[in-house]
């Protein structure tokens, strides 16, 4: 089978996002993974073309999968036989969104990492 060219526009810390990238792993897919939280640009050419703001958003080859998880990805790779059915376990959900003990960790790291510039 043929790698497809893969791109994902998804942030760096999400379940949505995770799982996406666990089903890329255990297929061995090469994707480009653009960050829409920390880069504006990615999050601009995501809305632009998918006409939404919600991720993660895969684009393979032409084909555009909007606000999909990871068993989605899935779906569609093995319905375009893009890969061949795998038992393989990845060890995380792939259809399921941050916890809330995740959520709250983010927040704390973030709260701790931010910081505040006085000047005179």
């Amino acid at each position: 089978m043929n790698q497809p060219k893969i791109t994902g526009y998804m942030k760096p810390q999400c379940g949505w996002s995770r799982g996406v990238r666990a089903v890329f792993e255990k297929y061995g897919l090469a994707y480009d993974d653009l960050d829409i939280i920390n880069n504006s640009g990615n999050f601009q050419e995501m809305v632009e073309k998918t006409g939404q703001t919600l991720q993660p958003c895969i684009q393979i080859d032409d084909a555009m999968l909007v606000d999909v998880d990871g068993d989605e990805v899935e779906a569609y790779l093995l319905q375009e036989k893009i890969v061949a059915p795998n038992d393989t376990e990845v060890g995380i959900a792939t259809n399921s969104a941050c916890s809330d003990e995740e959520h709250d960790a983010m927040r704390q790291e973030a709260a701790a990492t931010s910081w505040t510039s006085f000047s005179s």
